[in-house]
């Protein structure tokens, strides 16, 4: 059964790296450039201030290009890294003092990880890589690998099970990956760089199978990325990194239509809008005469969705309903084209 999910909280979180990076935590503060502390005093600075809170049962995505901070982040909510300064709250507890039994326990219970680079077995069958977590933990056997084949099947791996590793193809291994870190039922799933290996073809299945899986179980899940389409696919909230700050945060509306600065615009710019842009950021309220001919779209609609239908019903404008039909607001092909065509809407 899977555990509730669990909240993430990250406060004033900054590391320095070097011999003696405490040192330096407030000269970073009063606004030393990482270029200054690295030419002058030889240490790097990896995290600048940085500020998340990471709801309960969502897809977090921390993206940036390469040395932009990410994949540290993300190691600290496990304190695989230590911070120079800062907390980390899961579920209001500070992970940060917990003492070595305590994260030890942590880390085996609460949260697991799936890496760019599969970390399988070798020398293990794929049910003996997906049981592996079970077995540290001490689950019976016979126990272990029922949990284990139920997620074998559940990634689509079923006869697959008494195979090796080099037996399987990329996206098959970050199959029995994503296997084993569910087999573990942690409320957490750190996920770093996970489908950056794989073709593109296999990427996109396995992004829409983790989506698949998420609206079941409901985990919290941290999502580390280099690509921008991915990001705006899969995560419910988005943060963009730079040399280890935050430059922006928010969900895909806020980073396509109300970009905080020309980094994020670059970014953008070759994004297809329409796939990503929800009729609900671009739409009207209810005028209190709705014409009664307007089609009708569900909540959530892409603008791209939001085109064709329009044009099929031969109609400029339509409604905009919840999951019960009830009308939200009113969307037109003016506002859909304004919204395609602007860079920055706020």
């Amino acid at each position: 059964m899977t555990k509730s999910s669990t909240s993430i909280e990250i406060r004033d979180l900054y590391k320095i790296f070097g011999s003696a990076p405490e040192r330096f935590v407030s000269a970073v503060k009063n606004g030393m450039s990482k270029t200054e502390l690295g030419k002058t005093h030889g240490h790097i600075l990896g995290l600048n201030n940085i500020n998340i809170t990471m709801p309960a049962g969502k897809i977090q995505v921390v993206m940036g290009l390469s040395g932009s901070g990410k994949s540290t982040l993300i190691r600290h909510i496990n304190r695989l890294i230590e911070p120079t300064s800062g907390s980390i709250l899961i579920d209001g507890r500070n992970v940060l003092e917990m003492n070595e039994l305590e994260l030890r326990e942590f880390r085996r219970n609460n949260t697991a990880m799936v890496f760019q680079r599969f970390a399988l077995l070798p020398h293990r069958t794929v049910i003996d890589n997906v049981t592996f977590g079970l077995e540290i933990r001490g689950v019976e056997k016979g126990r272990a690998r029922e949990t284990g084949m139920r997620w074998i099947e559940r990634v689509g791996l079923h006869g697959f099970e008494n195979r090796y590793p080099d037996e399987l193809s990329g996206g098959m291994q970050q199959r029995v990956g994503l296997a084993r870190a569910l087999s573990n039922d942690a409320s957490i799933l750190l996920m770093d760089e996970a489908y950056s290996a794989l073709d593109p073809l296999i990427r996109t299945d396995m992004q829409t199978m983790l989506l698949d899986l998420q609206k079941e179980l409901k985990k919290t899940i941290v999502f580390i990325t280099h690509d921008l389409d991915e990001a705006l696919r899969l995560g419910d909230n988005i943060v963009i990194l730079r040399d280890g700050s935050i430059i922006q945060q928010g969900d895909a509306q806020d980073i396509l239509l109300r970009p905080a600065d020309d980094y994020i615009r670059r970014f953008i710019k070759d994004v297809n809008r329409a796939r990503f842009i929800k009729v609900d950021a671009v739409m009207e309220a209810m005028p209190k005469q709705a014409p009664k001919s307007a089609p009708r779209l569900r909540s959530g609609t892409s603008l791209e969705v939001a085109a064709v239908e329009l044009s099929k019903a031969g109609q400029d404008s339509a409604l905009v309903t919840d999951a019960a039909g009830a009308p939200l607001g009113i969307v037109s092909l003016r506002q859909i084209t304004a919204a395609l065509a602007s860079e920055d809407v706020g």
